[in-house]
């Protein structure tokens, strides 16, 4: 097969990014990285020349034409970016064009940018450079005039670019999220590649995303792909597209650390299930937590739990008021506890964190408690996304997880967080109220075991200072789980019977 026609590509080294770009960037080619005040553009610029050196010694150079180079300095030396290093050892170097009253930049902006690209020529040539990023073009552009100018000196660059022998980015402006590319409408035609960045507002919440819009002869991920900006990771996308159903499956079982609902589940839950107990306020959902982890840790199992609604002065006193003493638990390196609002990071970020915690910890075990938290700080699509995404990564961990989720209704019926995740849960538990002779009772079923028997009767239960105590099955009763308990009459529940036998059509 002929490869005259084959576009390569230089793998960028920013995270996911090269999992959607199928590869990374072309070689030799001008990439535009397009999006609106705050969304990242000149970070995703910066570590594609950081990222250059740090993994495939390559140096770089970066033209600036808005902040000055002690700016890009100061503002990346967060992320972990030492540039005054790469400066010293000639793997990086700046060509300034940034707005100053000396006679040299006013040049450069007269309407020709054949000394700026002498200059770019001149630090290619000097650092041996094999990638190149320019921030941002609307800057420079925006002191022509004429948009056939625009047109000829954009076209110029890309042919300098390429005859440098570099790969490329340049970052421009847009005035919305959705809707012109760019802010002269022309860079996009002119451009190899083009690449979209967008800073969304939904529902009073921002949302990043990232779209490749186009590569020119070579393939790529379509769609929009969230990301994130974190401290010392710097730019990062979080691809589905980088779920494979790979995961293993074991047989063996492990307990829940409540021997009743381990009967109920047919000996226990799958080591590497992920299980999710739904229940309205005050059903005994973080009581399930607690015996879950006393559970593992009475087997010699890491666990790690997640809260997002309880302090963990709240989250131990409830501990041991149910006799498990979470503090000795931590001191024993079999335990650790992360308590945080959910209003403190974005739902990328806090997906990121709990991947390296758990990556650090390597747990056995890991709870999150709660699901709901988190859903009412994040969009339905961001929130989805993350489910698939912590779910995912912690069953190809071989981990078991257990997460828990507020129903909607004191009595019952359908939480939204159910309808989520529904499908990615190995095994659900149902907590309910049930209403009888003025009093209120809790009801559990297991409503769901993915390859396993279970026991499918929804049966009562108590909790006192020792923990959760199942009992028989409610009988001469209906309509718990809707959340409308009826009691049945004697003659009611025999032709219930007889309808399920077949005697009644």
């Amino acid at each position: 097969m002929p490869t005259d026609n084959i576009v390569n590509k230089t793998a960028t080294g920013i995270p996911g990014f090269d999992l959607i770009a199928c590869g990374g960037l072309p070689i030799h080619r001008t990439t535009l990285v397009s999006g609106s005040a705050g969304s990242g553009k000149t970070i995703f610029a910066v570590q594609f020349l950081a990222e250059g050196i740090l993994q495939h010694d390559e140096p770089g150079v970066f033209v600036t034409f808005e902040e000055t180079p002690e700016d890009i300095r100061r503002n990346v030396a967060s992320l972990g970016w030492d540039i005054d290093t790469w400066e010293a050892e000639g793997k990086w170097a700046f060509v300034d064009a940034s707005p100053q009253t000396d006679a040299e930049t006013l040049v450069v902006g007269d309407y020709d940018l054949g000394a700026l690209l002498a200059r770019v020529e001149h630090a290619v040539r000097q650092v041996g450079a094999r990638r190149l990023s320019m921030d941002s073009l609307g800057a420079v552009f925006s002191r022509f005039q004429d948009i056939a100018a625009i047109r000829f000196e954009l076209l110029r660059i890309a042919t300098a670019v390429r005859i440098m022998g570099v790969t490329s980015v340049l970052t421009a402006e847009r005035d919305k999220e959705y809707g012109d590319i760019t802010r002269f409408g022309i860079e996009e035609f002119v451009a190899d590649n083009v690449i979209v960045l967008r800073n969304v507002l939904e529902e009073e919440k921002r949302r990043r995303t990232i779209e490749i819009l186009k590569f020119r002869g070579t393939e790529h991920q379509k769609g929009e792909f969230p990301f994130t900006i974190i401290p010392d990771d710097g730019f990062v996308v979080v691809p589905l597209s980088a779920i494979e159903l790979k995961q293993r499956s074991s047989k063996v079982r492990v307990t829940s650390g409540n021997a009743e609902l381990d009967e109920m589940c047919g000996s226990g839950f799958f080591r590497d299930s992920i299980l999710l107990v739904s229940g309205a306020t005050g059903t005994g959902k973080t009581l399930m937590v607690t015996e879950f982890i006393a559970g593992g840790v009475r087997q010699g199992e890491k666990c790690l739990l997640f809260a997002f609604e309880e302090s963990r002065e709240q989250l131990f006193r409830n501990a041991d008021g149910w006799g498990v003493d979470f503090a000795a638990k931590e001191r024993d390196g079999h335990l650790r506890v992360v308590c945080e609002y959910p209003e403190v990071s974005s739902l990328e970020d806090r997906l990121l964190e709990m991947k390296n915690i758990i990556k650090e910890f390597k747990p056995q075990r890991v709870a999150v408690d709660s699901l709901s938290a988190l859903e009412r700080v994040a969009t339905n699509r961001s929130f989805r996304e993350f489910v698939i995404s912590i779910t995912s990564f912690i069953k190809h961990q071989e981990i078991i997880g257990l997460f828990t989720s507020t129903a909607p209704t004191l009595m019952g019926g359908t939480s939204v967080t159910e309808a989520h995740i529904s499908t990615l849960t190995d095994s659900i538990i149902l907590l309910r109220y049930v209403e009888m002779y003025g009093e209120m009772r809790r009801g559990l079923t297991v409503l769901k075991m993915r390859g396993s028997q279970h026991n499918k009767n929804i049966r009562e239960f108590t909790i006192d200072g020792e923990g959760m105590h199942i009992g028989k099955a409610f009988s001469n009763i209906s309509g718990i789980l809707s959340g409308h308990p009826v009691l049945l009459q004697d003659g009611e529940i025999e032709r219930l019977q007889s309808m399920f036998r077949g005697d009644i059509l």
